[in-house]
């Protein structure tokens, strides 16, 4: 191992309804625009609870599996399942792909030295804030590309989408959503469940990857810190879910993409 990440993990000591509450207000931010909210929770684990970059993206990527895991059921009784199925090429050809981006990010994840990592980390909160506004306030078309190079195209797109997810410890919704419209031309609630099934699998090769290096420690060591907050963000997801539409999405996602874009600027800072 060549990072200079302690592997002497960081056990939290705040309280339980400070996790908890954070967690919640995660929970309700992505509840509120139909996203997990790990993007939100990687600042928070660094800024906040005081997690070295690495630890927070293993922390993240734990906590982030768990919402996944949670969220496919109710997102396959939204969508049907015969539907979803028959939309399988999308899924594969994503897959071939972002599977090897998974293992290559965090490999590079735990390779970096920390002060890298904070300024990828930083970069990378900015590609979501993009993401985040292109998703959800512009009109997404499509590509129209000719099977030949989508299929090309999709494999480079998922490559690159798991080295993001993998390294911030992100499902990495926010950017499968889009890419699964603009270049397989699906609809918003289609992609919403494709991704989904893209996620699941990409998520645990990563975490396998994570799993070899000593850094993951820092995930028993702060187990009930772990389950505290995804309950939390459960929580918070499903009133954020309630509250989906009450604020409307031209006053919501700047706001939002403004608070990626600060916690991007503290980060590119840390030391």
């Amino acid at each position: 191992m060549t990072t200079d990440q302690s592997l002497v993990p960081l056990r939290a000591t705040h309280s339980v309804p400070a996790v908890f509450g954070a967690g919640g207000a995660i929970g309700v931010l992505g509840g509120m625009i139909g996203l997990g909210g790990a993007e939100f929770r990687l600042p928070l684990l660094i800024g906040l609870f005081g997690f070295a970059a690495l630890s927070a993206v293993i922390l993240n990527k734990a906590m982030s599996l768990v919402v996944v895991l949670v969220a496919l059921p109710a997102r396959l009784a939204g969508v049907p399942a015969a539907e979803v199925a028959a939309r399988w090429p999308v899924a594969v050809n994503l897959l071939a792909g972002s599977l090897i981006g998974a293992w290559a990010g965090a490999s590079w994840a735990v390779r970096m030295r920390s002060s890298t990592l904070y300024k990828v980390l930083a970069a990378l909160m900015v590609l979501m804030a993009a993401a985040l506004v292109a998703t959800h306030i512009t009109s997404l078309g499509t590509l129209s590309l000719p099977l030949w190079a989508q299929v090309p195209v999709g494999v480079v797109a998922g490559f690159g989408i798991g080295v993001v997810a993998a390294i911030m410890g992100v499902a990495g919704g926010e950017l499968l959503i889009p890419t699964i419209v603009l270049l397989f031309g699906q609809d918003i609630k289609t992609a919403g469940s494709l991704s989904l099934l893209v996620s699941l699998p990409t998520m645990l090769v990563a975490f396998a990857r994570y799993s070899r290096d000593g850094s993951f420690a820092v995930l028993g060591a702060n187990l009930r810190f772990t389950l505290v907050m995804v309950a939390g963000s459960t929580a918070g997801a499903v009133l954020g879910g309630l509250l989906l539409g009450v604020f409307p999405d031209l006053g919501l996602i700047p706001l939002l993409a403004v608070i990626l874009l600060v916690s991007a600027i503290k980060l590119a800072r840390h030391r």
